[in-house]
């Protein structure tokens, strides 16, 4: 089997890495490091690490970071496995079942560079899962079903296209992913994990979505189509936090006619 990292990412929010690690300890087979990179003003994180029983495959680093990718790019350059898996604070593994499933796929085809799954998270005021394998011709439309929390990435990949642009506060997923579109990938259709939905994306979605397609411009130069895709976006984002437009969402999930 390859060796998997999981990095979790974390600030002032024990409670949120506390039900993440019993998320990755729940699992039938353990990961080869579960490494916590805490960038926390407040000792409570290292305080709950430290004196409170852990697995021999949990280590942690304790000092403040300049953000979220910051954060990331630490993670990855300590983590010692194979393949990383970015595993924020507040998310959770889907099942006790999935890294089994991620390395047996990986153990079948080492040339695969990344993978993604299908993601369970709330939207439209219901919980849904949803998620697609990944389209490079349909970069335009942003993440568009490929979502961070169920991505795991060779370590080599980082060496050849880079880590996270600490210039991007909330995009850097997206930007990550204009970076490896030519890598080969493939995609699990099954959900890899449960989305929390007080994240910095989700509480600043428009914010984020504009960067995202700053993102976009920057490789691949401004297009109508993502003009237009974006405007889509917002409508959809507006809509879907109305009352009507949790009923219709609800309507649609209830139809199976949900896509992403």
């Amino acid at each position: 089997m390859p060796t998997i990292s999981i990095i979790t990412i974390c600030f002032n929010n024990p409670d949120d890495v506390i039900k993440t690690c019993a998320s990755v300890d729940r699992q039938t087979i353990k990961p080869f490091e579960h490494l916590i990179i805490d960038g926390s003003s407040k000792p409570d994180i290292k305080n709950y690490l430290e004196n409170n029983p852990q697995p021999p495959y949990r280590r942690w680093i304790c000092e403040r970071d300049k953000g979220i990718a910051d954060a990331f790019n630490k993670g990855i350059k300590n983590a010692l496995g194979e393949v990383t898996y970015l595993l924020n604070s507040g998310d959770e593994m889907y099942d006790e079942t999935v890294l089994q499933k991620v390395a047996t796929v990986f153990q079948q085809d080492p040339s695969i560079m990344w993978l993604n799954g299908k993601l369970n998270h709330f939207r439209g005021g219901m919980w849904a899962i949803s998620g697609k394998r990944f389209e490079k011709d349909k970069l335009y439309r942003g993440m568009h079903g490929v979502f961070h929390p169920t991505m795991y990435v060779k370590k080599e990949v980082y060496a050849r296209r880079g880590q996270f642009d600490v210039n991007i506060k909330m995009a850097m997923d997206y930007d990550f992913i204009c970076r490896i579109a030519d890598e080969k990938n493939t995609f699990i259709d099954y959900p890899l994990a449960t989305f929390d939905p007080t994240g910095i994306s989700s509480n600043r979605y428009l914010d984020s979505t504009r960067e995202m397609f700053q993102c976009y411009q920057k490789y691949y130069g401004k297009s109508l189509k993502q003009q237009l895709w974006a405007w889509r976006l917002i409508i959809l984002y507006h809509l879907l936090n109305s009352p009507f437009g949790k009923f219709l969402y609800r309507l649609k999930v209830k139809a199976g006619l949900q896509k992403v």
